[in-house]
């Protein structure tokens, strides 16, 4: 089995950083990658911040945060990560440019790395293509925020090689967090159930079972989950759950996985979620101290 020591990071975002820092953390040399100096910045203050937060909570010392931060560089040029021994994708969720990107990369990467991409939705087989690598090909799908969720899906292609797969499954739990194994469809375990559920929350909404509120509330009291479905669409984003939903409906043509009209309207109304200020929920209150108010509250119509 190969031996990972050093690490790359494509992509410094919410996801990229997070997988950063906790290779870092893990006692990685870690290079992240990004296409400007302002992103790279952005993404590198935010891991400081995280860090930050892990030691006022007596979860790390100051001196293993600063270790930590000294095995990390950032970059914004793909020839430092020639001598990476893994590089793990997390930029947009651009089927063709990350196809372009893998290309690119293929020529500078040493011809043993293995190639890992964090897409929640895209097949690991059509992003191996772009390389002449597919048998070091493998997915590694962290969850947001990726410092604090357990969970790695290590996927394999019918092209992966045992050894490939292998090393990126040990790889995933020496960075702490539980491996599971999966197979290459879109979605791959979690997303390929969650989708249809958090769909079918809209449908039961647009079909008056109950109020956001109120469905959000059975869900997380009678299943026990720690948020329910609208809640996590605006964590996660309106957008990005409209752009999986209309990859996996692409792969399976299924209805389950077909994007129901509310929530295309929601995204052509700019309604994101958290990250724009309003989505099932509006957070213009939050930053006073208050709590969101839910969409059907609010008598608005997208």
């Amino acid at each position: 089995m190969a031996k990972i020591r050093k690490v790359g990071v494509l992509g410094c975002g919410l996801m990229g950083s997070g997988i950063a820092q906790v290779a870092a953390q893990a006692g990685y040399d870690t290079v992240v990658r990004e296409v400007e100096q302002k992103f790279l910045d952005k993404g590198i203050a935010g891991i400081d911040k995280s860090l930050g937060k892990f030691v006022e909570k007596g979860k790390l010392t100051a001196t293993d945060k600063d270790a930590c931060m000294g095995r990390l560089k950032g970059s914004t040029n793909l020839e430092d990560l020639a001598d990476c021994d893994i590089v793990i994708e997390a930029i947009i969720e651009n089927a063709q440019l990350k196809k372009d990107t893998y290309a690119a990369l293929d020529k500078i990467v040493k011809k043993d790395a293995i190639f890992a991409s964090n897409t929640s939705s895209l097949t690991i087989t059509e992003l191996s293509m772009a390389t002449a690598r597919p048998k070091q090909f493998v997915g590694l799908h962290f969850f947001n925020p990726v410092p604090l969720m357990k969970l790695v899906e290590v996927v394999r292609t019918i092209l992966t090689s045992d050894e490939a797969f292998n090393t990126a499954f040990e790889f995933a739990k020496s960075l702490g967090k539980e491996a599971v194994s999966c197979r290459d469809n879109s979605g791959f375990i979690v997303n390929r159930l969650l989708v249809p559920y958090i769909l079918d929350a809209i449908r039961a909404y647009e079909e008056g079972v109950g109020s956001i509120e109120d469905i959000d509330k059975a869900m997380m009291l009678g299943c026990g989950y720690p948020m329910g479905p609208f809640t996590l669409l605006d964590f996660v984003g309106l957008d990005t759950t409209y752009y999986i939903t209309t990859v996996m409906f692409e792969e399976y043509r299924e209805k389950r996985f077909a994007a129901p009209a509310l929530l295309r309207k929601m995204v052509l109304a700019g309604r994101f979620g958290r990250k724009s200020g309003a989505g099932f929920y509006e957070y213009a209150s939050v930053a006073a101290g208050g709590t969101p108010i839910p969409f059907d509250k609010a008598k608005h119509q997208p």
